[in-house]
């Protein structure tokens, strides 16, 4: 495919704190700029991800920060102009007044990347979106959604997008690989604190670590709240940069996914985490969702107990290995489908389409005025 010109609005690339976002823009920028195309982040400097940057300066494609919408429209019309593709995250601070104007200002496509689809559709019915607007789903060219499945008809169905497309989170392999290291823990789970996930937390990791005193379990990510009661043998870790992430997965026998529940509801949302502890290695114990077979194998490639008691029948009875064995499976498996490189390839893909389709429908509206009396 010939380069492409690239402009990103998303919530934030320099700051993973407190979002995923971070991660799925940084691996998705550098796979692109690989691959040749020439890519513009733009992230509004917002004081929280300010004081907690932890890369503030990505080493792939270029990225600015912009104060307001004032400053968006002054300093980067002519790019978003001559833009190729303008992608408008979920979550960009006044996400509907910044895709309006992208929606009036771009010559090429237009596409919103929902990272949050679910949520964005809640928060839709209930007209409490701040990013997006019912209006404007259809005049996007391109709906680029974390969650696949009956999803993606819905939105193609009620909200009348043109092209709903899954351009799921992925993994950079050059950042998330095996690694030697001591197992500190014989189950850790990385995520920021959220209220409908922390039920799923205890049900799957504290509940054993109390049932199990001497087993080693660890809980890292911002957010939770002072008064929750750990158990001793869970240790904390506040916050986690990016460049540790494949350190704790490795350093882990086990790792356990946790959904967000509207997630769950839409099911086919696998989170990056997900992908980044399977490509480590690690094996994952989840929860279940609608879908989540048709990216991993249950029972081989990842584990899915309903209860405490089956939690510790994994930690504590099975051999070594077939731990390892699967922990090898469901890396080959993210490696065969789920890297950046492959939702690079899958984005270039969809412009493809996206521009023959529109390259047919103008043709065709050319020759009906054309044949028309």
């Amino acid at each position: 495919m010939s380069r492409l010109r690239v402009v990103i609005l998303g919530l934030s690339i320099t700051s993973s704190w407190g979002n995923g976002h971070a991660v799925t823009y940084r691996a998705l920028v550098r796979a692109l700029t690989r691959r040749g195309h020439q890519v513009l982040f733009l992230e509004r400097d917002k004081p929280w991800y300010a004081h907690n940057r932890d890369l503030p300066h990505p080493p792939f494609g270029r990225t600015e920060l912009y104060g307001g919408l004032e400053e968006l429209r002054d300093r980067f019309a002519g790019e978003v102009r001559e833009a190729d593709l303008v992608m408008v995250g979920s979550f960009v601070p006044e996400g509907i007044a910044a895709g309006g104007w992208v929606l009036d200002q771009a010559r090429g496509l237009t596409a919103f990347y929902d990272i949050d689809t679910p949520v964005t559709l809640g928060k839709l019915e209930r007209g409490e979106c701040s990013y997006l607007a019912v209006r404007q789903i259809a005049r996007y060219d391109l709906y680029l959604s974390f969650t696949g499945g009956p999803t993606l008809e819905r939105l193609g169905r009620e909200f009348g997008s043109p092209m709903a497309r899954p351009l799921y989170c992925s993994v950079d392999p050059e950042q998330y690989f095996p690694e030697e290291t001591e197992l500190r823990w014989d189950l850790g789970y990385l995520g920021t604190y959220s209220l409908d996930r922390q039920p799923a937390v205890d049900r799957l990791l504290t509940h054993p670590a109390r049932d199990w005193l001497e087993g080693r379990f660890t809980v890292a990510g911002p957010q939770y709240p002072a008064d929750l009661d750990w158990p001793a043998n869970v240790a904390r870790i506040e916050h986690l940069p990016p460049p540790e992430h494949r350190r704790f997965y490795n350093a882990q026998r086990f790792t356990l996914n946790v959904t967000r529940a509207d997630m769950i509801r839409a099911g086919w949302s696998p989170s990056v985490r997900l992908f980044e502890a399977a490509a480590c290695g690690t094996p994952i114990i989840s929860d279940w969702w609608e879908g989540l077979d048709q990216f991993f194998t249950p029972g081989r490639e990842i584990f899915l107990p309903a209860s405490p008691a089956e939690v510790l029948t994994i930690l504590r009875k099975m051999p070594e290995e077939v731990r390892r064995t699967a922990g090898q499976a469901i890396r080959r498996r993210v490696f065969q489908t789920h890297t950046a490189e492959h939702r690079a390839r899958e984005l270039e893909a969809f412009v493809l389409e996206r521009q023959t389709q529109v390259a047919g429908q103008r043709q065709a509206a050319g020759w009906s005025t054309a044949v028309s009396p």
